[in-house]
């Protein structure tokens, strides 16, 4: 995982009123976490943020120039306005180079398994450990041509090199079993122009 520099302001105003105000000026605001240090209160430009995050998924790591000084710090949490789809706040934990850190890996289902199966994705994560600045983007699964009755566990996904399973290995990730085929309802055969009985002719005299 490449990470992305940002030049990152402390930020001494707190509260909802400090935080519309940086917003009003197109920065984001943020807090760094971890290493037993006091939280870091920062704002951050917010077109270089967001296309930072929108790159490198929910763990981007970011090199943030704070006064001359780098800090590694890896995404933790980030808040998006639900209606205009803004980022609000963004929560960092501190990170160092050579640091194991333990994170949760989005896995992404490639390929189609063989026709007449369905195919039904149970996680769609796996935690795994892995150095700060080898941290995965995402994990692949490849369904080509799996047959129905074919589970994919978490201990048989592929895991780069150096990164190492936390979740259960017995955890099912994909199942793939038959489609179920749906029946119609036979309708009625009987249409209105059938001629009526003639016990029906006799009740309609």
């Amino acid at each position: 995982m490449s990470s992305e520099k940002i030049v990152a302001e402390k930020r001494t105003e707190f509260g909802k009123g400090a935080a519309r105000r940086i917003r009003r000026e197109n920065k984001i605001p943020a807090v760094v976490y971890g290493h037993g240090a006091d939280p870091i209160h920062l704002s951050l430009p917010g077109h270089a943020t967001m296309m930072a995050l929108k790159n490198h998924g929910a763990n981007a790591l970011l090199e943030l120039d704070i006064e001359g000084k780098t800090q590694l710090a890896m995404t933790k949490q980030v808040q998006i306005d639900d209606v205009r789809r803004v980022i609000e706040h963004v929560d960092f934990v501190a990170v160092r180079a050579g640091e194991k850190v333990t994170v949760d890996i989005t896995i992404h289902v490639v390929g189609d398994a063989i026709s007449g199966t369905m195919v039904v994705t149970d996680a769609n994560t796996l935690t795994v450990e892995a150095e700060a600045t080898h941290v995965p983007e995402s994990l692949e699964v490849s369904i080509e041509g799996l047959e129905a009755g074919t589970q994919i566990l978490a201990g048989s996904v592929t895991l780069p090199k150096g990164t190492t399973l936390v979740t259960d290995p017995e955890t099912l990730v994909v199942n793939i079993t038959e489609a179920k085929v749906i029946e119609e309802p036979v309708e009625d055969e009987a249409t209105e122009d059938e001629e009526p009985t003639e016990d029906e002719a006799a009740d309609e005299e």
